[in-house]
C-alpha cells in the first residue's frame, strides 16, 4: 500500500482569463491518477470566476458602516469594503438583520448564526489576502464549488476532487467537494497548509494514492 502523499503544483499566477479545469490539466494532468484527489484552493477558483473586486470600486452604504464599526479589528468583516463587498453578494438589509439576529443568539449561547446565514462574509479575502496582483483586490467566495469539482474530477480521472478554504492557523474548511467525497476527512489532510498562494505559486495540490487509505 503506497502512502498518502501531499505534492502542492506549481503554477504561473492564474487569472480572470484562466479556467481552473484546463490549469489543473496544464500544470499537474500528467501527475493524477484514479488513486487520487485533486484539491484547488477557493481564492485561486473565485479570481478564475472572475469573482473579484477593487475597493476603490464599491460604493459603501450606511449600513456597512454602521455594521463595521461593531466588528473587532481583524478578519474581512472589520473593513468597511468587506463588508460592503459581502453585502453587495447577500443583500445589505439580510445582512444588517442576519448581523443583529446573529448578536442577540450569541447572548443565549448560540454563536455563528451571522456567519451561517451570509456565508460570503466568512468566504471574502479582504486586500493582501491573495497573491499579487490580486493582493489589490477583495475575493469572493467561489461558485457552483460542487460542479466545478465535479468537472475536475472528470477532465483529469482522479477519484476526486475539493475545493478548500485552507490558512497557516490550522483552519481548513472544503467549500465544494465530488461525489462520495467526505469533506471533514479531507478537511483533516489539509489542515497543516500545503497550499502556496503567494510567491509559493501552489494553488492546487493532490493527494496521492488516497484510495489506499480506504478500509
Amino acid at each position: 500500500m503506497a502512502a498518502l502523499e501531499l505534492i502542492p503544483v506549481h503554477t504561473r499566477i492564474l487569472t480572470n482569463k484562466d479556467n481552473i479545469v484546463d490549469a489543473i490539466l496544464e500544470y499537474a494532468g500528467d501527475q493524477i491518477t484514479e488513486r487520487d484527489i485533486v484539491c484547488s484552493a477557493e481564492s485561486v477558483v473565485a479570481i478564475t470566476q472572475n469573482r473579484y473586486v477593487r475597493p476603490e470600486e464599491l460604493k459603501i452604504c450606511w449600513q456597512a458602516r454602521l455594521m463595521n464599526r461593531f466588528v473587532p479589528g481583524e478578519g474581512s468583516m472589520a473593513s468597511v469594503y468587506g463588508m460592503q463587498a459581502a453585502m453587495n453578494e447577500e443583500g445589505k438589509w439580510n445582512m444588517l438583520y442576519s448581523f443583529i439576529l446573529g448578536a442577540v443568539s450569541k447572548l443565549f449561547g448560540k454563536p455563528g448564526v451571522f456567519y451561517a446565514r451570509c456565508r460570503q462574509a466568512s468566504l471574502i479575502d479582504d486586500v493582501t489576502g491573495t497573491m499579487p496582483p490580486f493582493d489589490k483586490c477583495l475575493v469572493y467566495g467561489p461558485a457552483n464549488t460542487n460542479q466545478v469539482c465535479e468537472e475536475i474530477k472528470k477532465a483529469t480521472g482522479a477519484y476526486g476532487a475539493v475545493i478548500a478554504d485552507v490558512n497557516d492557523l490550522k483552519r481548513a474548511a472544503v467549500l465544494g467537494r465530488s461525489k462520495g467525497i467526505n469533506p471533514e476527512e479531507i478537511a483533516k489532510i489539509l489542515i497543516d497548509n500545503p497550499f502556496g498562494n503567494d510567491n509559493q505559486k501552489t494553488p492546487i495540490v493532490i493527494i496521492k494514492n488516497f484510495t489506499d487509505q480506504i478500509k
